[in-house]
């Protein structure tokens, strides 16, 4: 039995990555496609693996600005020859579900979203990611095209499965396909609590500073508060950040693992003010025992008990997150309850329970064969 892994592109560490890292672990001779691969970026991540890429590869400048070339990613992606394998395994938040397999040849599909630039908002998504003028007026003319390839390719999915609920219903609503939940991995081994110190007064936000992530929120909300938040992450929001954040607001931009770890197990609460498919670093706080403070959107729905795990707010405003935390300040909230919740999300339960489905998947597939 011959596999195969698809991913989109190996340009930055990101939860697809991490996904793509237990695919490997499964899975330790298959070969990863990719349309394009970043060895700079990347560093000693997938080093040892087999890599194929596009003829995107060759582009000058694709490896740091890929999101320019919608147009040229259908085509990239359909090259691969792909016809010796008996699994395909992509794992897709754009183009990898798109590749062509053989009849005989089962697809399975992890699915982190529906491809937003796609499906949501072109507009807002050239604006958060700096896109020059002429490639903001271009962006909308093209997403026509790809959204046309994007909702043809979907029928070459054999099997979708989905990182949330709310990816589950996105993948009904643009595809008609139907999606099972295996939500992503989580070092949760990283992260602990820390039984022997009180938390500390400063709340935290983790993640890549982009304008969708909405730090501008919580950044004009601490700003009114006067409470201590500290950031940690970079991306091409943060000197935009900086300028409207008061003294105390500390951006710590990138700190190693033992720190990071550190400052989730001793802050007062995260926030969480954005609308994602599945927040890993929200599930990485709860691994540390610490409360959420969450935007009413996204996957984070399904994940925090309100009053348990948490607070929502359910406007995207500084004065609901005020509020929000003003309401967290009168919660008692247990530690190891927030830590118990998040290990169901634990990357080797994710890996047993992909195992098991495309073992399952496999078999099922191979019965039907049979019968014809």
């Amino acid at each position: 039995m011959k596999i195969a892994l698809v991913h989109d592109y190996l340009v930055q560490h990101g939860g697809a990555e991490k996904v793509l890292e237990c695919f490997c672990e499964l899975f330790p001779t298959a070969p990863v496609f990719t349309l394009i691969y970043d060895r700079d970026a990347m560093g000693k991540t997938f080093a040892d693996r087999t890599i194929y890429t596009s003829r995107l590869q060759k582009i000058p400048f694709a490896q740091k600005k890929h999101r320019i070339f919608p147009l040229l990613m259908p085509m990239a992606i359909e090259e691969f020859d792909l016809s010796q394998y008996d699994i395909v395994l992509s794992d897709s938040s754009s183009f990898a579900k798109g590749i062509i397999t053989r009849p005989e040849t089962l697809h399975v599909s992890y699915v982190h979203t529906p491809m937003r630039y796609a499906w949501d908002d072109c507009q807002k998504y050239t604006t958060d990611f700096g896109f020059p003028k002429i490639v903001e007026r271009i962006v909308p003319f093209m997403m026509n095209v790809v959204r046309v390839w994007d909702r043809v390719s979907s029928d070459r999915v054999d099997q979708y499965i989905a990182n949330s609920k709310f990816v589950s219903r996105r993948i009904k609503k643009y595809y008609n396909k139907d999606a099972i939940v295996i939500n992503p991995p989580v070092d949760t081994k990283n992260f602990y609590v820390d039984h022997a110190t009180e938390h500390e007064e400063y709340y935290l936000m983790v993640g890549r500073l982009i304008a969708y992530k909405r730090h501008d929120i919580a950044i004009e909300a601490f700003n009114r508060s006067g409470l201590p938040l500290k950031i940690i992450g970079r991306g091409p929001e943060l000197a935009a950040l900086k300028r409207i954040a008061k003294p105390n607001i500390e951006f710590l931009e990138r700190v190693d693992d033992k720190a990071l770890a550190r400052y989730y197990a001793h802050a007062k609460a995260f926030i969480f003010p954005q609308e994602e498919d599945f927040g890993i670093v929200a599930i990485e706080a709860m691994a540390s025992g610490r409360p959420i403070i969450a935007y009413h959107g996204g996957d984070i729905v399904e994940n925090l008990e309100e009053g348990k795990t948490g607070v929502f707010f359910y406007e995207q405003t500084p004065e609901a997150l005020i509020e929000a935390v003003k309401k967290a300040e009168t919660c008692t909230f247990d530690r190891d309850y927030i830590r118990k919740h998040a290990l169901q999300f634990d990357r080797e339960i994710f890996k047993r329970t992909m195992k098991d489905y495309i073992g399952a998947a496999y078999e099922k597939h191979m019965q039907k064969r049979a019968q014809y």
